[in-house]
């Protein structure tokens, strides 16, 4: 995971998903949770980043 990513993954975490992993479930899964609420946004985007 680079600096990019991580900075991302706090900030606009749909974003470092869609960089890591591209345009699959992950990401809507992740833009979902961050519409909802914030933070499951950024701890799911550190997860599916790292996995």
């Amino acid at each position: 995971m680079s600096i990019l990513q991580i900075v991302l993954a706090i900030f606009i975490p749909p974003v470092a998903v869609a960089l890591g992993k591209g345009l699959t479930s992950a990401f809507w899964i992740n833009l979902i949770l961050t519409l909802i609420f914030f933070i499951p946004g950024v701890i799911h985007a550190f997860y599916v980043l790292t996995k």
